[in-house]
């Protein structure tokens, strides 16, 4: 176990050494020890700090600059480095339920050192943990103290090798044998091969297998999910009908091992099923407390959300630590000046503000929402596992897969723009591999990517609005959610006659001002969008054409802006809370304006075709 770190705030919060940013600091007009605190507290600044040390002065951590580990090489040592994690006991099962952002916390600690780390891990804990804790019941219970001994090392297994995205398309099956009570796991060709696996590769002992469970006379009740064994905890040896292998290196993330699987007439006993959303009798009869088909499916996939949530945290860290190595370097790189004796730091540039600037801001208003989204979703799981299944805790369901949905992408894309934003803004140095922001762009790319393409997600989050607007038209229904993110809407024909008005800039400093802005857009996004569909559908479109014809100009930013709008939403009520300490009001308050304003003016085109239809009502644009 590693060691506590004890003292006040001088062992907690050491001052910096002393360098060229010493000047930057010495001007700040707040306290960066009072901002810390208050952006994580004194019990996560310790708990980040024990895992930091204990890193730093562990050899299997060490780094070498300038080596080029083997593929192999750098996977065993990943792999060693996860293990022993897990030795230094950093967050109990006890912890993870009684303070549960030390989860994210740990993941994000782990993210700053190495993706592939940080990915390892939380495949195996979060996502398929949480998968197992979850989706299963009390008979799966013993699964959860193994994983957190390393007696099992797991993986979800979704993603076929022909389908991704399209998850009611996924082919394995799960036949279920009344003579043997086991399931027969099977790919029935290659096409259905498990894919892109994480942790699958090399290391997986077990995995979590979506598969379509079938019971006697060939009636299928959908997709389920199976704990399943892979290979030999001692030999890491397939288990007999288990094809299983590593996809090789990629682009990036070369520490964790992608794989694929092929399940050839797998017998797992009856008790293999997850069986929280629907179970089979010893004698074949399939049992189920949810009546609505599509309510038991959003319910197993759960763990998708999981998922999703974990890469928008680790999008943060990968943006975080971007930012930081160019708003350094900035400070202390000088080019030209008033006078050709006198140059000056490149950050004091307005350019160099207005590239970087926003990213900062983006930083903190996605950390906060991503934390906050952690605990919405312990809240769903900790209802799943109670066995709630009441309308809210669906509805709450349906909530949070909206905005992971959307989250992912948003967290996913700044990520990207900012850390090449940075690369191209420390200019020929920014190149260098030793700065590490190449190392950053490519571990963050597959976050646009896997637990579902970004721009197949944002349809997900579309149809979401889309079908409470579809209620509130056709039965009167009001806009309500467990989470209040679209509470808003319930006034949306009112909103949608407000103006925007101010009289200053100065006025445009408050947040709340781009938030109206914002609830206007969304409002009017989700109008048209609306009024697009069907009239795809009124000239004879399908609703699966209706629905595409609506993702490009319609759909996609209407879900984009929504997401924008609940994280400024989120933002802007953390900074304004009556306990943020007098001294960090005005940076926090600047914080959440320009995150606002930087990512409302992204959308200016709309505002201006908005307005310009509001002048003139008879007018349409053709991509109507």
């Amino acid at each position: 176990m590693a060691p506590t770190v004890e003292g006040g705030d001088a062992a907690l919060l050491p001052e910096f050494p002393r360098g060229p940013l010493d000047a930057y600091r010495a001007r700040a007009s707040f306290s960066w020890k009072e901002l810390a605190l208050f952006t994580e507290g004194e019990d996560m600044l310790r708990f980040k700090k024990t895992i930091f040390s204990a890193l730093e002065n562990d050899p299997l951590f060490a780094r070498s600059p300038g080596a080029d580990l083997s593929l192999e090489k750098y996977r065993e040592l990943n792999f060693l480095r996860c293990k022993r994690i897990f030795e230094y006991d950093f967050l109990s099962v006890e912890d993870m339920f009684k303070s549960p952002l030390k989860v994210p916390a740990l993941i994000q600690c782990l993210g700053m050192y190495d993706s592939s780390l940080a990915a390892k891990y939380l495949l195996h804990t979060l996502v398929f943990g949480s998968a197992v804790y979850s989706s299963g019941s009390e008979r799966h219970l013993t699964y959860i103290q193994k994983i957190f001994s390393m007696e099992i090392f797991g993986c979800f297994a979704l993603t076929e090798l022909s389908h991704g995205s399209n998850t009611k398309a996924i082919r394995t099956t799960a036949h279920y044998d009344p003579a043997t009570k086991e399931f027969i796991i099977h790919s029935p060709d290659f096409e259905a091969a498990k894919f892109w696996v994480g942790n699958m590769g090399k290391t997986a002992t077990h995995a979590v297998v979506f598969a379509k469970l079938h019971v006697p006379g060939d009636q299928c009740h959908g997709l389920h999910p199976f704990i399943v064994q892979i290979r030999d905890p001692k030999t890491l040896l397939p288990m007999p009908g288990v094809m299983v292998g590593d996809m090789g290196k990629k682009l990036g993330q070369n520490g964790l091992d992608n794989g694929f699987a092929m399940f050839h007439k797998v017998r797992v006993p009856r008790q293999s099923l997850l069986n929280r959303m629907g179970d089979v009798t010893p004698e074949g009869t399939y049992v189920s407390p949810f009546k609505d088909v599509r309510q038991r499916f959003g319910v197993s996939l759960g763990g998708l959300s999981s998922g999703r949530v974990s890469i928008l945290s680790l999008a943060v860290v990968n943006l975080k630590l971007a930012i930081a190595i160019a708003l350094r370097f900035s400070a202390t790189r000088r080019q030209f000046g008033p006078t050709q004796e006198e140059e000056i730091a490149v950050l004091e540039y307005p350019m160099q503000q207005c590239r970087l600037l926003p990213y900062l801001a983006a930083a903190y208003a996605l950390d906060h929402f991503s934390k906050s989204l952690f605990l919405d979703l312990v809240e769903l799981q900790r209802g799943h596992a109670s066995g709630d299944c009441s309308a809210r805790q669906a509805e709450l369901g349906r909530e949070i897969h909206a905005l992971a949905s959307a989250g992912k992408p948003l967290a996913s894309w700044t990520a990207q723009q900012g850390i090449q934003e940075c690369r191209e803004a420390c200019g020929g140095h920014g190149y260098l591999a030793m700065n590490r922001l190449g190392v950053l762009r490519d571990d963050n790319d597959p976050n646009c990517t896997y637990e579902g393409d970004n721009n197949v997600l944002l349809q997900q989050t579309s149809n979401y609005l889309l079908g409470l607007l579809a209620h509130r038209v056709q039965d009167g229904a009001c806009f309500r959610s467990p989470l209040k993110s679209v509470d808003f809407l319930d006034a949306y024909p009112s909103i949608l006659d407000q103006k925007f008005e101010v009289s200053s800039v100065a006025d445009c400093l408050d947040s709340a001002v781009a938030l109206a802005a914002y609830k206007w857009l969304v409002c009017y996004l989700l109008r048209e969008t609306y009024q697009k569909l069907n009239q795809e559908k009124r000239s004879g479109s399908s609703d699966f054409e209706a629905r595409n014809n609506c993702q490009v100009s319609h759909g996609r930013p209407l879900a984009l802006a929504f997401l924008e709008l609940t994280v400024v939403q989120r933002f802007h009520e953390h900074v304004h809370q009556p306990c943020v300490p007098p001294s960090l009001r005005a940076v926090l308050g600047r914080l959440s304006a320009l995150y606002a304003l930087w990512s409302l003016s992204r959308h200016a085109a709309l505002l201006y075709r908005a307005e310009r239809r509001r002048s003139c009502p008879g007018r349409r644009d053709r991509s109507s």
